[in-house]
């Protein structure tokens, strides 16, 4: 049912100043990975025997798997569009700091997490793009099925990483 989640970020509303382009990928990215993951339910239906038709079965598995490359491509363009922002928003940040390290600001270091998770993000769905194309055989000389399986094998351990808890923030000891 994780759908009827992607589907509920559809209406819900976007954070204050994200631009119309970045809420829009945002949100297309959200239907297309609903779509993507209803229609798969389709797809194990048919591939477990329940639904009959086999044709049909492998013909809603390519649409499904479309729909899971274009959201993995809007997903990539949100990450990109998020990480510009974001970078403006550290430089405007160094210049108000410029006496200071930049570093030993708290304000600045989450910036740098943020950064750094995005850009795991931005990877993470660059790899989902080629294991779609490697998955519907778009470019079978280029992306073969070992290229297909180890990027899969690498997205998956990303995922992973990601559901991870955040380390916990280091304790100020006062003097």
């Amino acid at each position: 049912m994780q759908w009827v989640n992607d589907l509920h970020a559809l209406i819900s509303p976007p954070a204050k100043g994200t631009p119309l382009t970045l809420v829009l990928l945002g949100k297309s990215k959200n239907a297309l990975l609903s779509t993507f993951l209803f229609l798969d339910q389709f797809v194990w239906a048919g591939r477990s025997g329940i639904y009959q038709n086999k044709e049909r079965t492998d013909q809603i598995a390519r649409i499904s798997l479309y729909c899971w490359m274009a959201s993995s491509v809007c997903a990539g363009l949100v990450e990109l569009g998020e990480l510009k922002r974001l970078s403006k928003s550290m430089r405007r940040l160094a210049r108000e700091l410029r006496g200071a390290d930049k570093y030993e600001d708290e304000q600045y270091r989450g910036k740098m997490r943020q950064s750094d998770e995005r850009l795991l993000a931005l990877v993470k769905a660059g790899m989902d793009v080629v294991v779609a194309v490697g998955l519907l055989q778009l470019a079978p000389t280029k992306v073969t099925p070992r290229v297909t399986g180890a990027f899969g094998f690498v997205t998956s351990l990303i995922s992973c990483y990601q559901q991870l808890p955040s380390r916990a923030a280091p304790a100020k000891v006062k003097a």
